[in-house]
């Protein structure tokens, strides 16, 4: 059975189809001329001016990556502001960190039995800090509670590392030896 068109054909719509196809085929194989687009440097020069509208490209918003950690001139890691509304209580801003280092501090932070509350924010998904709030039962002020969180954060991670590369040596050792024997 062959496939014809015409006004006999048996797919119903081929005719119609085919049609259209054929009337948009030129189309195709005309050459774009001009951009498609709008030029970035248009859109920068039209953001410049406060057009609405023009939007900034992909490279344009891409900050560089060192940005996100290192520090700039004058800038701390990490500030100190006491809370007057609750006694024995301090909010720290940590700066070029996020929920990794905030969420560690506060789990660590709860393990101490002087401390009553302790939690932390980040004020805005864009800019990389957050807010780390401790409460102590004033035997210890909240920055000696942080200080020793911290050396107690640094010891089991060195722990951890430790740890993680005598295995790693090991399990290299052994892969090793049944490589080598086979």
């Amino acid at each position: 059975m062959s496939i014809h068109s015409g006004p006999l054909s048996p797919v119903p719509g081929l005719l119609a189809k085919q049609t259209i196809v054929s009337h948009f085929a030129h189309m195709q194989k005309a050459p774009i001329t001009g951009p498609r687009f709008p030029r970035s440097d248009m859109r920068v020069e039209n953001a410049e001016r406060g057009h609405p509208g023009s939007r900034a490209t992909a490279e344009e918003n891409n900050t560089n990556r060192f940005e996100l950690f290192l520090l700039g001139d004058g800038e701390k890691k990490v500030t100190e502001e006491p809370d007057t509304r609750v006694q024995s209580a301090s909010v720290f801003t940590f700066n070029k960190e996020d929920h990794t280092l905030g969420n560690m501090l506060r789990s660590r932070l709860l393990q101490n039995p002087h401390v009553h509350f302790s939690g932390y924010k980040v004020p805005h998904p864009l800019f990389s800090n957050f807010e780390l709030r401790v409460q102590t039962d004033g035997s210890i002020t909240p920055r000696q509670a942080l200080l020793a969180c911290c050396k107690d954060l640094v010891n089991d991670l060195g722990y951890l590392a430790r740890e993680f590369t005598k295995e790693w040596e090991l399990r290299k050792m052994v892969g090793d030896t049944v490589d080598g024997g086979a």
